[in-house]
């Protein structure tokens, strides 16, 4: 829609890796400094970590378009938690290999059988492995073994590892891992690029597609896009194409602050633009009961119950008070038409005080006995 209205040949922030985008960061050239440093070494494993979103699926389609598809075979993996025998299949699956009976030891022996044969032919392989926060130390065992494979002493794969921050973390410091971190060549974690980036990444990805000054971009819009989205390029497309999105609804030629605040508002009221990407859930190890335990998905808040009753209890005190002085009053003299007034709302107010207090205990003992929802206040 916004890409008509603009004239614009494509989708400048689609959120889909496309090498065609790829705009050298600070961050992004130094990894690709440790890229070609690594991949030079024709050996070990390159490891590049970063956020959700920091562009490492980006970082290796750009390499992928670089790469002399001759001298080198790239087989590429995305991970789920797998285990060490799942990943050997994998791998053999991504170098186009079809494995009989589909066993280990089959795996491993047509991955070395390929690996020798295309080092014949003059041409060395790189296994490219995405998500790499999801594998199992076993797993990460396997991709050490492959490794080992040589003609001669020549090696005869080398592994790229991408991952999130966590992966960086068990990487380093996970006892099982010491002899693959000694093979690790060259590693690097993406940051989120500088302030500075911002606009000249904007505009980079518009220029792309055909962008001719078409919306212009007030100054200040480039700053608070950086604040809102701490300079992660996934962020930044999401709200980038909500503005264009919203331009061309409005029919608008200037992207202002105004328009901005307009969309970070609305993303953050539907979830759309969250204020930072979720964490893995910790790996918990189940400890032993007694028997099936039921009603246990969430954590019961902590209730005063005392202090509770103890407020109730000062309130009807203070009620019940101020009618006794008031009924003294109505004994000496003849009770006013506003005195009455006045008792009857204290006596009312006493009996709601009651009603709501009761309600509110019964809620919350129907909670905690049966583990289910609190029903929703009448």
């Amino acid at each position: 829609m916004f890409d008509d209205f603009y004239g614009l040949t494509g989708r400048p922030f689609q959120l889909t890796p496309d090498p065609n985008f790829f705009f050298e960061s600070g961050t992004h050239r130094k990894a690709l400094s440790y890229l070609g440093y690594g991949l030079a070494q024709s050996e070990g494993f390159i490891v590049i970590t970063g956020e959700v979103g920091a562009g490492k699926s980006t970082l290796v389609a750009h390499l992928m378009q670089r790469i002399d598809r001759e001298r080198l075979t790239v087989g590429q993996i995305v991970t789920s938690n797998l285990d060490g025998e799942e990943l050997v299949h994998l791998a053999a699956s991504s170098f186009g290999l079809d494995i009989e009976g589909h066993d280990k030891a089959s795996a491993l022996g047509e991955i070395e059988n390929f690996l020798h044969e295309e080092a014949r032919e003059g041409r060395r392989c790189l296994l490219v492995v995405d998500e790499s926060q999801n594998l199992s130390v076993e797993a990460l065992e396997e991709l050490r073994m492959l490794s080992n494979f040589q003609l001669g002493a020549h090696p005869l794969l080398q592994v790229l590892l991408l991952g999130q921050p966590e992966f960086k973390k068990v990487l380093a410091e996970h006892p099982s891992l010491e002899q693959l971190r000694q093979r690790v060549i060259a590693a690097h974690h993406l940051e989120a690029m500088e302030p500075g980036e911002l606009e000249p990444y904007i505009k980079h990805r518009l220029a792309c597609v055909g962008w001719q000054g078409n919306p212009e971009f007030d100054q200040r819009v480039f700053a608070e896009m950086y604040e809102a989205t701490g300079g992660i390029p996934r962020r930044i497309n999401q709200v980038a194409t909500r503005l264009l999105l919203l331009g061309a609804v409005e029919q608008r030629t200037r992207i202002d602050s105004a328009m901005l605040s307009a969309v970070l508002k609305e993303m953050r009221s539907d979830n759309a633009f969250p204020e930072a990407a979720p964490k893995p859930m910790p790996k918990v190890e189940p400890a032993p009961t007694p028997g099936p335990v039921k009603h246990v998905a969430y954590a019961a808040p902590q209730v005063d119950f005392a202090a509770l009753l103890a407020a109730r209890d000062a309130q009807i005190v203070e009620l019940q008070q101020a009618v006794l002085e008031l009924s003294d009053r109505s004994q000496v003299s003849d009770l006013s038409a506003d005195a009455a007034q006045r008792i009857a709302a204290l006596e009312h107010r006493l009996a709601e005080q009651e009603r709501t207090v009761r309600h509110v205990l019964t809620m919350l003992i129907e909670w905690f006995e049966n583990g289910q929802s609190p029903r929703a206040a009448a």
